[in-house]
């Protein structure tokens, strides 16, 4: 769910990029996707409020999202792409995802902290190819991110550090319908000071009994496991679902006063309904195998 909210939040990059030029239509592909879409997503979410929190909030959303299947520029549910170099295996990209904040209020360990923010983050990847199958409609790729991390209040924008998040995923299209696709990707996180000390940080001025001042500091965040699944319902109506799970044994800061857990799920669905469709169109299966 985090990475179709992060396309509504960031919908005006995604239009500026729809001047870039697009996958050529190949032949017998006139009943294929449109190469660009309008639309409104809206879901809900049973989210942890940080890495490691040992409580979960429902969290949920309607925002407008833009897609745009470019050959060079691509925003989907994927996040938002610009692909600079492109090999039949290899791939370098600039991608843009985002995730949900959460408030200190609602959050025992975190009471009287600042809260979390919405968080955006930004940066290159490379992404190897490992599997394709066309007939099978599926592929397994490994991603090597690493991305600058900002936070916003919507009042302002503050650099929060840098992720390296290393990903091998299988995506499969036609899992259960037609035109349905399904994401299974498992990977290490690791996080600069900076990022570590906006969820484990606690300054002397925070700090009360059973929660003591600590110094947070670089390194091994968690394991995340997710998997997504996006189904047609009508021509324009889509149903999504994404479940996550995180292990964070082993952490850098698990000895942090605001580490409470080792293991995280988050579980989310919801709808996006197309308002507008391009009349050009790109290949059904371009979002799987290209």
């Amino acid at each position: 769910m985090t990475t179709t909210l992060a396309v509504a939040a960031y919908a005006l990059p995604a239009i500026l990029c729809a001047s870039g030029p697009a996958l050529a239509q190949e032949p017998g592909t006139e009943n294929g996707k449109p190469l660009f879409e309008v639309g409104i997503g809206g879901g809900v979410g049973y989210i942890p409020d940080y890495p490691a929190a040992d409580q979960n909030h429902v969290q949920a959303a309607a925002l407008p999202y833009v897609i745009y299947r470019g050959d060079v520029f691509r925003a989907d549910r994927n996040g938002i792409q610009g692909r600079l170099y492109r090999s039949d295996r290899v791939t370098f990209e600039v991608s843009l995802e985002g995730a949900l904040g959460s408030s200190a209020d609602d959050n025992r360990a975190r009471q009287g902290m600042p809260d979390i923010d919405l968080l955006g983050e930004v940066g290159p990847a490379l992404k190897i190819n490992l599997h394709r199958d066309r007939g099978q409609r599926e592929r397994i790729d490994l991603t090597l991110p690493v991305r600058s991390v900002f936070s916003t209040d919507f009042s302002r924008i503050k650099y929060r550090g840098l992720v390296f998040a290393p990903d091998i995923a299988y995506s499969k299209a036609g899992l259960i319908s037609a035109d349905d696709q399904f994401r299974l990707g498992l990977g290490p996180i690791f996080a600069s000071s900076h990022l570590m000390d906006y969820f484990y940080q606690v300054d002397p001025q925070y700090a009360r009994p059973g929660r003591d001042a600590y110094d947070a500091r670089a390194g091994y965040l968690g394991l995340r496991l997710h998997s997504s699944l996006v189904m047609p319902v009508t021509d324009r109506i889509s149903a999504f679902g994404a479940v996550r799970g995180e292990l964070f044994s082993g952490a850098a800061n698990d000895d942090s006063p605001l580490y409470k857990r080792n293991v995280n799920l988050s579980v989310g669905a919801g709808l996006t309904f197309s308002l507008y469709r391009s009349d050009s169109r790109v290949s059904a299966v371009s979002d799987i195998l290209d």
